[in-house]
Order: C-alpha cells, then sequence, then structure tokens
C-alpha cells in the first residue's frame, strides 16, 4: 500500500464524504496497493475512511497479491463462489452494511451488471458516485512515478535509433515491429507491446492502423510509434521515416509541425486552461492550411496502464471546450500530425514549461530505400 496515494485518496473521500471506497479501477489499484489484476472474476480493494484497507479477489491470484503488497489484508474465494457476494459479505462483517460507500461509475469494473450484485447484496448501504476519481486522483505523479516514465522514455529513444540505424526499403512492417519489440524486451521493458507501426497517409487515420505485412518502398513514410511501460508506467513517441530521400515539400510540412508544436510546449506551464494550450496547435495547423481539418485531441495524460479496456487515458486531454488547469508533474503524450507526418514526445508540466522526457532529436527521419 503506497502511503501518499492513500492519503490523497482518503482526503478525496473526507470531501465527498464516505465511510469507504470501494476501488475496482484497475490502473487505481495498482497506484494504490502495488498490485493489479484482470477483471476475470470481480475483483476490489475495499479503503475506509480510518482503519487499514483491504483486498478482496479471487483465491488463485491471493498469493501474487500478498507478495506484491504484503501489508494488505487479503480475503478470497473460491472460482465457484459468487464474486459480489463475498465482496459485500466483506462488508457486512466489517460492520459496514448500512455505510456511505464510495464507487466510481466510470471504472470499466463498475460494470452495469457489477453494479445490480452489489446493490442486491447490499440494500441498506448509500451509494456516493464519484466518477472520474480513480484517474484524478493519479494526474499528477509522484517522482517515483516520474522516475519510470523517465526510464520508460528512454527506451522509446533507444528504439527509435535501433529502428534507424537497422531498417531499409524491402523490410516488411511486420519486421519493423518485431525488431522494436525485441528492443524493448531487452531494455527493460514491461512487454513487447511497440504501438502502431505503419505506412502512413493522410492527417490522422493512419495513427490507429495496421498492416504488418506490407513492405517499405521508396517514397513511402513510416510512422512509428513506441509505448514502452516500465512497472506499467508508459511513455511514447512517434516519428515518421522517409524511405529514400526527404522531398523539399515534406521537409517544409515537418518543420512547420515541428516549430508550431514547440510553441505549445513552451506553454504548458501550472496553470494554463488546456483549451489555450490545444489552440497553439490547432489554429496553427488549420490557418496554415495544412489540415483541412483537425477532429482528434492535441495530447493525452499518460502514467500508469494495466490490463485495461483502453490503451489511452482522455481524462485530462486537449480540446477546444477542454476548461481544466494544468498542474506541475502531470505527464501527458502530446501529438502532432499532417498529411502523412506525425511528432510526438512525452512531456512533464514545469514552471518554465514542458519538459520532454523523450529526448530524441525532433526532426524528419530517413531510411535507405534498399
Amino acid at each position: 500500500m503506497h502511503a501518499e496515494a492513500l492519503m490523497r485518496l482518503r482526503a478525496a473521500m473526507q470531501q465527498n464524504t464516505v465511510d469507504i471506497m470501494l476501488v475496482d479501477h484497475g490502473e487505481l489499484l495498482a497506484w494504490l496497493t502495488g498490485f493489479t489484476v484482470s477483471e476475470t472474476l470481480y475483483r476490489a480493494c475495499l479503503v475506509p475512511l480510518n482503519g487499514e484497507p483491504w483486498m478482496v479477489l479471487r483465491q488463485l491470484d491471493e498469493a501474487p497479491c500478498r507478495t506484491q503488497s504484503p501489508t494488505l489484508d487479503v480475503e478470497s474465494y473460491r472460482d465457484d463462489q459468487d464474486a459480489w457476494h463475498t465482496v459485500a459479505q466483506s462488508l457486512i462483517r466489517r460492520g459496514y452494511q448500512q455505510a456511505r460507500i464510495g464507487a466510481d461509475f466510470y471504472s470499466y469494473g463498475m460494470t452495469v451488471h457489477s453494479w445490480q450484485q452489489l446493490s442486491r447484496y447490499l440494500p441498506d448501504v448509500t451509494w456516493h458516485d464519484l466518477t472520474g476519481l480513480s484517474d484524478r486522483l493519479r494526474s499528477v505523479k509522484f517522482p517515483a512515478e516520474i522516475a519510470a516514465l523517465r526510464q520508460a522514455a528512454a527506451i522509446a529513444d533507444a528504439t527509435m535509433m535501433a529502428i534507424g540505424a537497422e531498417v531499409e526499403g524491402g523490410w516488411r512492417v511486420r519486421d519493423v515491429a518485431a525488431l522494436a519489440a525485441g528492443e524493448f524486451l531487452q531494455l527493460g521493458a514491461d512487454t513487447g507491446e511497440t504501438g502502431p507501426i505503419v505506412i502512413a497517409s493522410g492527417d490522422n487515420g493512419f495513427l490507429h492502423a495496421s498492416g504488418h505485412e506490407q513492405r517499405l518502398e521508396k517514397g513511402d513514410v513510416l510512422h512509428v510509434e513506441l509505448i514502452p511501460k516500465v512497472k506499467h508506467y508508459s511513455a511514447r513517441l512517434m516519428r515518421p521515416y522517409i524511405v529514400g530521400e526527404i522531398s523539399a515539400q515534406r521537409a517544409e510540412v515537418a518543420a512547420q509541425l515541428i516549430a508550431i508544436q514547440d510553441q505549445q510546449f513552451t506553454a504548458m506551464k501550472p496553470g494554463m486552461t488546456a483549451h489555450d494550450v490545444d489552440a497553439i496547435v490547432r489554429d496553427a495547423v488549420l490557418s496554415r492550411g495544412l489540415r483541412a481539418d483537425y477532429p482528434n485531441i492535441t495530447g493525452y495524460a499518460l502514467g500508469l496502464y494495466t490490463r485495461t479496456p483502453r490503451p489511452s487515458d482522455f481524462s485530462c486531454s486537449f480540446y477546444p471546450n477542454a476548461q481544466w488547469l494544468l498542474e506541475e508533474n502531470m505527464v501527458f503524450h502530446m501529438y502532432i500530425s499532417a498529411q502523412g507526418l506525425a511528432f510526438s514526445e512525452t512531456v512533464r508540466v514545469t514552471p518554465a514549461g514542458a519538459e520532454r522526457l523523450t529526448n530524441l532529436p525532433r526532426q524528419l527521419l530517413s531510411l535507405p530505400d534498399q
């Protein structure tokens, strides 16, 4: 159990007048306890305002939970038992049958079915809707979190350099991805999951595309997004590689995109409003005719990712109507794209503006055409 994280959670609980918090959001579980697990069967950490937290999960996961969170009390159930009933009975045994229970209704653990089952087994509790709390609590990073993000960023930098040193025309996109995955694992990443590596075209449709069997040909743009994780913390980095000679037109587009985004980074200071930061990129790209439309955001929160349905955290993202304020030690993936070219960085908010955690030179890159 992380003491600073627990203090931050309890402060929010006190502000919302709840007796106990039901934590079933996978990323909040990891941030709070040091342990997380997929929701093959329902699991939750119960955090009282006063007293020691405890975990309820399937018996198969009890040993790793005790190993990774040795100070956390653990209750478990067999796979043939009702998980929600076990959680409810655990609360009742400890005197919370009429408690004010906080729950994050945005948590992907709190499905309609889970809500129905818990409500059925706990008819006398009062539920308090703390929607979005699981993400808000984690938005400002602790020093240890930033250290993990720096390590992940260094892996992204080194892997991007390895791609530039080894890849050439004729390679399958799959071969590039395999190279990146191997670099991740050798350099200390949690997994070999690379992020989208594709042949790019258009303004933004390629960012989440796929096509591993394509082979690189002269003139192609190889879009590489790297998303290495260290201790669950993901840094992210995008660069475009031109196969063969870089044309003057592409070089000019790249120079404009980089300069626009650099202005955005300079503005990313505590107290800035997210929509003002977003407008720096959005307005410049549109006014210069680099894109006809800009439907996507220009950045989003980075941090801890576990076994979750979502690959990105948009709890704090940059778009025209975003009203939230930047705070020191928030970390974001900021990206800009147009005409098949995309650049991105992992950045930390500081009083002097955004500090880049990814440090690869900001330039359009090239690969030999054979």
